[in-house]
């Protein structure tokens, strides 16, 4: 090794020196790579279940609101996959199987953005409740529907041409179907609450199907439709605000529970009502006095009232007349007759 290459390698090693001893100095600023930022803010490659989120995902997930505070609404998509069971086996007369994949919150503008295309979008009205929902079938259920419908042979994967737009026929039994689903959907919902659901146009791109704010909350449920060795998927969209007015029939924890009633505490509460006395006051008469007048009054004077003998007296309890009576006696005392009930006229 020459003299030159020994300069320069000893000066390479005493640079590596100085460098190792300004790191270890308490004034060094460290530097973060970006694995260490991404386990910091809770985006590493590693699976995090829901118990161990961070903190950070906790924060956005925090304003979505789970549909299981919607107990109701569980129970009419179990009713909806039963009553579409039957039927699009009568649409297709093939043996069809609905099952429920997953219902799951999320925000509006996060669905568009994930809606696996090509598929079809159909937006719906709920006349009851003037708003409206979406309606998305996948690539694969649409070609499995066309192929049942023209007739393809059973046992045979339905043909995917990838890149070629739908076809008016296409579109034509797509929107068939979505007429038998929303049909279905009406009447799953019918015992709790009238509601029609009427289609109203169908959309290929996610950007003409918004039916709600991107930031507004969905709830989405998620349908596998099984044909024997076709089918494809029919996800749900419903908005919450869409959801607004049978907000309070959703909650119910069983068909037909009354909020804020609880018959047995009304049953004993009547019970009780029917057996409190009451003080009732029997008016001869009634006189306006001035106060000097009344201030006067000494012992034996006599105050005569206006009224003939055998008149009607009232029956009061407080300030409120109830009956007229005829004032008697019976045996050592009085006794009043109800004659008639005094109706009640409501303060305007």
């Amino acid at each position: 090794m020459t003299a030159p290459e020994e300069e320069d390698l000893a000066a390479e090693w005493g640079a590596a020196l100085e460098q190792e001893d300004g790191a270890n100095s308490p004034d060094a600023t460290r530097v973060l790579n970006q694995a260490e930022i991404d386990s910091l803010l809770g985006f590493g490659d590693e699976e995090e279940t829901s118990e161990a989120q961070t903190g950070i995902q906790r924060i956005v997930s925090a304003g979505l609101v789970s549909y299981e505070r919607l107990p109701m609404l569980e129970i009419v998509f179990d009713r909806l996959v039963r009553i579409m069971s039957t039927s699009l086996r009568n649409f297709t007369s093939d043996n069809v199987e609905v099952s429920i994949d997953s219902i799951v919150s999320l925000r509006f503008g996060d669905y568009l953005n994930s809606v696996p295309l090509p598929a079809m979008l159909a937006v719906f009205k709920v006349e009851e409740w003037d708003n409206y929902g979406l309606l998305v079938v996948d690539s694969a259920l649409i070609y499995s529907v066309v192929d049942v419908l023209l007739g393809g042979r059973r046992g045979t994967a339905a043909m995917r041409i990838e890149g070629r737009p739908y076809t008016t026929i296409e579109r034509t039994l797509v929107e068939r179907l979505i007429t038998v689903v929303l049909q279905d959907l009406s009447d799953a919902f019918s015992p709790l609450s009238p509601a029609s659901f009427h289609f109203e146009r169908l959309e290929v791109n996610p950007r003409f199907a918004a039916v709600s704010r991107l930031s507004n909350a969905c709830i989405l449920s998620r349908l596998r439709v099984d044909m024997e060795d076709r089918g494809g998927k029919i996800e749900l969209l419903l908005p919450y605000a869409t959801l607004e007015p049978v907000r309070e029939l959703l909650l119910q924890q069983f068909m037909g529970e009354k909020f804020g009633r609880d018959s047995i505490w009304e049953t004993h509460l009547a019970e009780e009502l029917r057996h409190t006395e009451l003080s009732l006051d029997v008016v001869l008469d009634e006189q306006t006095m001035p106060l000097a007048s009344v201030m006067s009054l000494q012992r034996g004077d006599r105050i005569t009232l206006n009224v003939a003998p055998g008149a009607p007296v009232m029956l009061r309890c407080g300030e409120v007349p109830l009956f007229e009576a005829e004032l008697g006696r019976r045996e050592n005392r009085l006794a009043v007759r109800i004659a008639r009930e005094l109706r009640q006229v409501p303060e305007e």
